[in-house]
């Protein structure tokens, strides 16, 4: 655990909250995808911890890469019955999410794809009044650090998928092992 250069004691409901979805909130499939709800697998402690997360934060949203449909190897319905699934498990424990941002493009020079900040851009125009510099991009993979920044977001990095990771880095404000550990720390502050 390793934690980050700013005050978490200063989060409160002006800031806004940007979650990664897989390797974050549930198991991912290596060298593949979530294709279905019956494929989706929470992480132990994640529904609880958002929760608490949608208690601090004024916003909740999720960004997510979805490379799979573009491939056509899901449909959008497959993606939507997951995210309702993953949303109603959320609700039931007390937590939110306010939006599902999702980009489907194969080409990384999609301005939508992660780590291109446009999924970020999308969520400033749906809600204005967010700021990024008091919003918070926690993710398992360097690319969703380099989305955090490219917005000018400060940024967590779990390390549920790529442990070797190196920190300190120049992309990771700080650094815990998964979302709950994340949400323990944000509740001491």
């Amino acid at each position: 655990m390793n934690y980050p250069n700013w005050d978490l004691s200063k989060i409160d409901n002006s800031w806004t909250l940007f979650l990664d979805r897989d390797g974050v909130i549930n198991y991912e499939k290596k060298d593949d995808y979530i294709r279905n709800k019956n494929e989706f697998r929470f992480y132990e402690g994640v529904p609880e911890a958002i929760g608490s997360l949608s208690a601090v934060f004024g916003k909740v949203f999720i960004v997510t890469n979805q490379r799979g449909i573009g491939k056509g190897w899901m449909t959008e319905d497959d993606l939507i019955g997951i995210h309702q699934y993953m949303c109603q498990e959320i609700q039931f424990l007390g937590g939110r999410i306010d939006q599902i941002y999702y980009c489907t493009a194969i080409s990384n020079d999609d301005p939508c794809r992660k780590p291109n900040p446009g999924m970020a851009f999308q969520a400033k125009k749906d809600f204005p009044s967010i700021d990024f510099s008091k919003s918070i991009m926690v993710g398992n993979k360097p690319s969703d650090m380099r989305f955090g920044r490219n917005a000018g977001m400060h940024t967590v990095y779990v390390a549920t998928t790529h442990p070797d990771t190196p920190f300190p880095h120049p992309d990771i404000d700080g650094r815990w092992n998964s979302l709950p550990e994340f949400a323990k720390a944000l509740m001491k502050s």
